[in-house]
C-alpha cells in the first residue's frame, strides 16, 4: 500500500466540527465506521477517503468487504435510513450527510442499487424516468425525462410497464431515472450485472460521456476490471471494512496479484501483457494489447493451433448421442400486455437437452432466455407447442412435483430466500424430502460455497454476491437431474465466479444436464460445451463456444462481446478464436517471445 499516493487520504482521527472544505472535492470521508443493528462486526471502519470532482472512480473489493455500505453513506442512507452505530464524518459538496436529509441528498447523488427493482414505482417507463423532477416540482421536468431516455436509448420503451421489461431493460430504467434528476455525483452498484454485453458497454459509454460532457462525478461498483480499466480514472480498493488504497486506475492495475488476492483479478489483456509483453508498459484495453502483440507474431492462425472449430451444431456432436434430458418442441410463448395484446417471446423453439451436456443459454436483454427457463420448471406452460422434462410432459404435472427432477435459481436471488437463515434455506428441500444425508449435505455446500461465516444469517440481509452463493447452495442442495441458473454469476467478485464455473464443472456426477442463461461470455467460453443464442423469438444458432465467437454477423445480431483475448486474437488475425489466456499465451508465446528477444537484443 502507498500512502504517498496524491489520491490516498492520511488516516486520522475523527475530523473537528470546523474545517475548511477542499474545493475540489465532491466527497470527502474521514474516520467513518459504521455496524448494522444486530452485526457481529462493524461494515466499515477507520474509512478515510476523498473523491475529486469530476472523476470516475470504481471501487472494487471481494463479496462483503464494504463496498456498497460505503457508497450508501455517500446518499445518506447511512446513517438515516440504516440506523446502525455510526461514527466519523462524510461531507458531499460541503454539505454534512448527518445534517441534510435524505430527500435534499437526492439532489446532490442519485444512486441505481443492486436490487434495483426496488427503486422502480411508477407503472411506465415514462412515468419512472419522470418521478423524480416531477415529484420535485421542476419546471424543466419533460425535457429532463426525454433527455435521460434519449441518453440510454430507451425512448422506444416509453409507454411499456415495467414489470414487461426484461431485467436487463429495467436496470436501464431505474438509470434513466437517476439521470433526469441531474445530481453532481451518479453511484451505480454493479452497472452491468443484467445487461448482455452491447448495452454493458453502451451503459458505460453514457456514464463517460456524462463524465466528460457535463463533469458529472461517476462512482461504480464494479467487479468487471475490463470495463474499469476502460473506463475509469482511479480505483477504491475496499478490504475488511476499510479503504486498502485509491490510486489512479494503471496503478492500480498494475497490482495485479494484490487485486487478484481481493478477488480482482486484473482483466485478461493485463495477464497478456505480463507473459508476452514484458519490455513494454502494461497493457490494459484490448487496442493496446492488440498493438503491442503487432510485429511480433507471424501467422497468428497457425501458431499452436486447436483442434478445428466444428461446423456441426450442438445437437449433433457426441454428447448429443446421450438421452434426451429434456426437449421443447414447436414452443410459442408470449405475456399479454394491459391493453389485451399478447407479445411473442418465443416463436416456433425446437431445442433438445441431452445428458452430460453444459449449456450457455446467451442473447440479448429481452431475448427470452429467462422464459425459456420458466417454460423448464413448469411454472410457465407454452400457448403451443410441448415442453418435455425426463419423459413427462409440463402440462401434466405440477411446477411443486416436478422440482423434484429441475431445480431453477432465479435472477433475482432475494426471491429464493424463505427462512431467517441461510442454513435454514439450504437445508429446506433435502429436509422436507426426508433425505438421510441432508444434514451432511448442507455443511458441506456451506464450506464449498464459502457461506460458513454467513450461515446463520438472513440471507435477505446480505450483499448481493453473498447472496448468489447462497441460492446457488440452494440449487446445489436440491441435486435434481436439470440445474436451471439464471445469470449465476451475476454481481459475484471474479474469484467467486470462477468459484461457481469450478462448482458447475464438477455437476456432472450429482446433475445430468445444467443450462446457464448468462451474458457473462467468460463463462461461455471457459464453462459450456453448447452454446444455444436466442433472438427474435427462436434460435438463431446452436454451436460451440468457438463457433459463436467465429460468427462476427452473429455476434452482433445477439448482441454479444467475446471475451478479451478472443478479442485480441481476432484483431490479430487467430484462427478458430483462443478462449482463455492460457490457450492465448500457449498459441502466441513461442513468436512472441522470439520477437521480444529480438527488439530486447536490437
Amino acid at each position: 500500500m502507498d500512502d504517498r499516493s496524491p489520491l490516498r487520504r492520511p488516516r486520522g482521527g475523527r475530523a473537528p466540527v470546523a474545517r475548511p472544505h477542499l474545493v475540489s472535492a465532491v466527497i470527502e470521508v474521514t474516520d467513518l465506521g459504521f455496524r448494522y443493528p444486530g452485526a457481529a462486526a462493524p461494515s466499515l471502519e477507520h474509512v478515510d477517503l476523498t473523491i475529486e470532482r469530476g472523476d470516475f472512480v470504481a471501487v472494487v473489493g471481494g463479496n462483503g468487504s464494504g463496498k456498497t455500505t460505503l457508497c450508501k453513506s455517500f446518499n445518506g442512507l447511512i446513517p438515516h435510513y440504516w440506523s446502525g452505530e455510526f461514527s466519523g464524518s462524510v461531507l458531499v459538496s460541503g454539505h454534512d450527510t448527518t445534517e441534510v436529509s435524505v430527500a435534499r441528498l437526492s439532489h446532490l447523488v442519485g444512486y441505481v442499487y443492486q436490487d434495483f427493482t426496488n427503486q422502480l414505482v411508477r407503472p411506465t417507463v415514462h412515468d419512472e424516468v419522470s418521478f423524480g423532477p416531477v415529484n420535485y416540482g421542476l419546471a424543466d421536468h419533460a425535457a429532463r425525462t426525454e433527455e435521460a431516455m434519449e441518453r440510454l436509448g430507451i425512448e422506444h420503451l416509453r409507454d411499456r410497464f415495467v414489470w414487461q421489461l426484461s431485467g436487463g431493460q429495467q436496470h436501464l430504467v431505474a438509470l434513466a431515472s437517476v439521470l433526469a434528476m441531474r445530481p453532481e455525483v451518479i453511484i451505480v452498484d454493479e452497472p452491468v450485472a443484467e445487461l448482455d454485453p452491447v448495452h454493458a458497454e453502451q451503459v458505460y459509454e453514457r456514464l463517460s460521456e456524462l463524465n466528460r460532457t457535463l463533469g458529472t462525478t461517476i462512482i461504480v461498483i464494479e467487479h468487471h476490471a475490463e470495463f474499469v480499466a476502460r473506463y475509469c480514472r482511479s480505483v477504491v480498493l475496499m478490504s475488511q471494512g476499510t479503504v486498502a488504497w485509491h490510486l489512479p486506475v494503471r496503478d492500480a492495475l498494475s497490482r495485479a496479484d494484490e487485486l487478484a488476492e481481493h478477488g480482482i483479478p486484473a482483466p485478461q489483456v493485463v495477464h497478456v501483457s505480463r507473459a508476452l509483453t514484458p519490455d513494454r508498459p502494461v497493457s490494459t484495453t484490448v487496442d493496446e494489447l492488440a498493438e503491442a502483440m503487432r510485429g511480433r507474431v507471424d501467422h497468428p492462425g497457425a501458431a499452436h493451433p486447436p483442434a478445428a472449430a466444428s461446423t456441426a451444431t450442438a445437437d449433433e456432436t457426441p454428447a448429443a448421442c446421450t438421452p434426451v434430458v429434456a426437449e421443447l418442441d414447436s414452443v410459442h410463448f408470449g405475456y399479454r400486455t394491459v391493453e389485451g395484446r399478447r407479445s411473442t417471446v418465443l416463436d416456433g423453439v425446437d431445442l433438445r437437452l441431452h445428458e452430460g451436456q453444459r449449456v450457455a443459454l446467451v442473447g440479448g436483454n429481452g431475448a427470452g432466455k429467462s422464459t425459456l427457463l420458466r417454460l423448464l420448471t413448469g411454472l410457465k406452460v407454452p400457448l403451443a407447442g410441448e415442453v418435455v422434462v425426463d419423459g413427462t410432459n409440463t402440462r401434466t404435472i405440477s411446477a411443486a412435483e416436478l422440482a423434484d427432477r429441475v431445480s431453477y435459481l432465479h435472477q433475482h436471488p432475494e426471491q429464493m430466500f424463505l427462512n431467517d437463515t441461510v442454513r435454514a434455506d439450504i437445508a429446506m428441500f433435502p429436509r422436507s424430502r426426508a433425505r438421510v444425508d441432508a444434514l451432511e449435505t448442507v455443511e458441506t455446500i456451506l464450506e464449498r460455497m464459502n457461506l460458513l461465516g454467513v450461515a446463520d444469517r438472513d440471507g435477505r440481509m446480505l450483499s448481493g454476491g453473498q447472496q448468489r452463493r447462497a441460492t446457488l447452495g440452494i440449487g446445489l442442495a436440491m441435486t435434481p437431474l436439470l440445474l436451471l441458473l439464471d445469470e449465476p454469476t451475476s454481481s459475484l467478485d471474479v474469484a467467486t465466479r470462477n468459484v461457481v464455473i469450478e462448482m458447475l464443472a464438477d455437476l456432472s456426477d450429482r446433475i445430468r444436464c445444467v443450462v446457464v442463461a448468462t451474458h457473462d461470455m467468460h463463462l461461455v467460453a471457459e464453462w459450456a460445451d453448447r452454446v444455444v443464442v436466442l433472438g427474435n423469438g427462436r434460435v438463431l444458432r446452436d454451436c460451440t463456444p468457438r463457433d459463436l465467437f467465429a460468427d462476427a454477423d452473429l455476434l452482433a445480431e445477439a448482441m454479444l462481446v467475446p471475451p478479451q483475448v478472443t478479442q485480441v486474437g481476432i484483431a490479430l488475425g487467430a484462427h478458430p478464436p483462443v478462449l482463455s489466456v492460457a490457450e492465448f499465451t500457449a498459441r502466441f508465446a513461442a513468436t512472441a517471445g522470439d520477437r521480444s528477444h529480438e527488439r530486447v537484443g536490437s
